[in-house]
């Protein structure tokens, strides 16, 4: 029986935040660091789970949740780049099953027949770094990562070393062209960097992902000249003229314009998928360079174009992952960490061990059910699972090796770090410690991500000088950070005198805090860390109302259950009732309160600006569908919708701007007649955005 599915909503609940949060951090690990704790399958399993959750409650599926996210924030090093056109990731697929989910869920989108041939380009899924390529005129200007799909790294001194890379693209090639690809290190080429740097007595790599990552963000560039790299091209991002009406036309345009290219397949139906499936896995172990599965994409482009995408990723594209690769090692302890929520966490330490050549040493354990049910016991040996790059996870038991020293968890309850007592609430999967403020733990967690990148993103204010200071009483709550360079004038022991630090780097540091005085609305919104408010939905609340001073009397009054503010917040995309208690219950905590009326009286954050993805008549409007509509699916109306900027919501209110009626149309088109919201027909509505 799937326990999944036997969840009550406050279980399911607490087991997807805890999992948002076990993938957040392994993506910050994988994307920032370069140093990935456990696999792509392990990864692809917390994902998997997380959709499942999603799927039986979707409520859950708010907008900062990890499956409507990308990558994470870029490094520090290298200048920030914003992408004309998003990099965004792509959905997985394990099995046949799957895949044919994904066909039938694009028949379904665009209102296909059975009898409908969808063709898909099958292309190897290059396990490196994405990179964007940007050519004007025909000459390569710039290059970056993909950080968190909409802000990379500009890596373009790095990746000019690349010699496979063209400089200038041939007569013919828009004038405006961004090529997205993988930047990669051979196999052959990777076994012969490690025997160098071992042989100079450096650290060596872990993997080919690993090396190729962290040679492309050598701040050096002669160091980056010094490594094997190279790259593959497969698709585009923005360009100034179109030039096919097909994926496979793309491929072949790059490969013309000498940009390297891996092979592909073009599959008519399932059965073809499956075939190359079965046969690029069989040669897998034989390709200089490594491959973690296959990605499909729809052939037509103007398919994908109807299909648009979700938050994080296309509609038209998926990819089929490998089978994950699997060890036996010994679970030595169970740790528990405290979160700054409270939460804590088991994590499971493991005697090393080296699994698709990444050394494992620890995996998450969840939540105490989670070891329930997998009967984990400390000196048990277990099977440890992952394929590629990205998280180990504990899939199995092997209980036969048991000789009755094998020791039951006890979990605790009470807190390890501050000895309060951890309850578990009723419908919880979680156990919290209650010490809030006075739990160490805690209040350093939270002043870690008030500091984060996607916060206020304070250079050389990281976790371990966080840690030294709130050792040192010299910061213990957000406004304290403001307050620092006025109390340090006026120590005895300036931070200056501390071990480490001298005069520049004081200087450095205070330098970094003033230019963050001022910051937009939704880091602001984000950095605050409540519950369940991701860098997403900070997003969206910034946009819904545009400064501090309108979300605070918003939340106010939104208090009142019965009030029209409550109802507005409940209609806005993605919130659900859920969101909205932790919402309202931050803003009303009298603590909470002082910590706002104390940290910004040191801040002017700015009113949000939204991002200028179009100039259509609806951009910035809210719109409200109901009814059945005949030319469009449901879900296209609101993917087109939001694609030109409108903000599309489930309810009706005063701010509506436009309600797009089908047929049958019921409570929510009275209520928009009662409202005098305008009111279009669903013909209406696509002449209106046509023009």
């Amino acid at each position: 029986m799937n326990t999944l599915f036997d969840m009550s909503f406050e279980d399911a609940k607490a087991q997807h935040k805890k999992l948002a949060a076990e993938i957040r951090r392994h993506d910050a690990l994988y994307y920032q660091q370069d140093e990935p704790e456990i696999s792509d399958a392990a990864y692809d399993e917390l994902r998997r789970e997380l959709e499942a959750l999603e799927q039986k409650h979707p409520d859950l599926a708010q907008s900062d949740s990890p499956t409507q996210r990308v990558g994470a924030a870029p490094a520090q090093g290298f200048k920030k780049v914003q992408h004309a056109v998003p990099m965004l990731s792509l959905s997985n697929v394990f099995s046949e099953e799957d895949v044919q989910g994904f066909l039938d869920k694009i028949r379904r989108f665009l209102g296909l027949r059975e009898e409908d041939n969808i063709e898909l380009v099958a292309e190897p899924k290059i396990d490196g770094l994405s990179c964007s390529l940007r050519y004007v005129d025909r000459k390569l200007v710039q290059a970056a990562t993909r950080g968190d799909g909409a802000e990379g790294e500009d890596i373009t001194e790095n990746i000019k070393t690349i010699k496979e890379i063209p400089q200038e693209l041939p007569a013919g090639a828009p004038d405006i062209l961004e090529v997205r690809g993988e930047i990669y290190m051979r196999r052959s080429a990777f076994t012969k960097l490690n025997e160098d740097l071992a042989a100079q007595g450096k650290k060596i790599f872990a993997n080919p992902r690993n090396a190729a990552a962290g040679s492309v963000r050598q701040l050096n560039p002669k160091i980056t000249a010094s490594r094997p790299l190279g790259f593959f091209g497969y698709a585009l991002g923005e360009v100034s003229e179109d030039f096919a009406s097909t994926h496979e036309e793309i491929r072949k345009k790059l490969s013309a314009w000498n940009i390297p290219e891996t092979p592909y397949a073009l599959c008519h139906d399932l059965e073809e998928v499956i075939k190359n499936y079965n046969k690029l896995q069989q040669e897998r172990p034989d390709l200089d360079y490594e491959i973690d599965g296959i990605v499909y994409k729809v052939n037509r482009l103007d398919w994908q174009e109807r299909l648009g995408f979700v938050s994080r990723a296309p509609r038209w594209a998926t990819a089929h992952k490998f089978p994950a690769q699997q060890a036996i090692t010994k679970l030595l302890g169970i740790d528990i960490q405290v979160g700054r929520t409270g939460a804590l966490t088991p994590v499971a330490r493991l005697e090393p061990i080296t699994v698709g050549g990444v050394v494992v040493s620890n995996a998450t354990l969840h939540n105490e059910d989670e070891i329930k049910r997998k009967d984990v016991r400390i000196g048990d040996y277990v099977t440890v699972q992952r394929a590629g790059d990205v998280i180990p996870q504990i899939t199995g038991v092997l209980t036969e090796k048991r000789d009755g020293k094998q020791a039951e968890f006890i979990y605790p309850d009470h807190c390890p770090v501050c000895g309060s007592i951890a309850i578990r609430e009723e419908g919880e999967v979680v156990r919290r410690c209650t010490g809030g403020l006075i739990c160490e733990a805690q209040g350093v967690e939270r002043l870690k991500h008030f500091v984060s990148r996607l916060a206020f993103d304070i250079d050389g204010l990281g976790a371990k000088i966080i840690e030294e200071f709130w050792a040192d009483q010299l910061i213990r709550k957000p406004a304290d950070i403001f307050t620092l360079e006025q109390r340090n004038r006026e120590s005895l022991t300036p931070i200056r005198a501390r071990e480490g630090w001298g005069d520049l780097s004081e200087k450095n540091l205070f330098e970094a805090i003033n230019t963050r005085r001022t910051i937009p609305l939704n880091r602001f919104v984000y950095a605050l860390g409540i519950r369940q408010i991701g860098e997403a939905t900070a997003k969206r609340l910034a946009a819904i109302y545009g400064t501090f001073e309108n979300l605070q009397a918003a939340m106010d009054k939104a208090q009142d259950r019965e009030s029209e503010a409550y109802a507005e917040l409940l209609s806005i995309e993605d919130i659900g009732p859920s969101v909205t208690d932790d919402l309202l219950g931050f803003f009303a905590e009298e603590h909470n309160k002082e910590v706002l009326l104390d940290l910004t009286a040191h801040l002017t954050i700015t009113p949000f600006e939204a991002p200028k993805t179009s100039d259509s008549a609806v951009a910035g409007k809210t719109v409200v569908f109901t009814g059945t509509l005949t030319q469009l699916t449901r879900a296209e109306a609101k993917a087109r919708a939001e694609s030109l900027g409108a903000k599309v919501s489930g309810s009706v209110s005063k701010k509506t701007d436009y309600v797009v009626a089908g047929e049958d149309s019921g409570s929510k088109l009275k209520k928009a007649q009662e409202l005098g919201v305008n009111v279009l027909s669903e013909q209406e509505w696509l002449d209106f955005i046509a023009e």
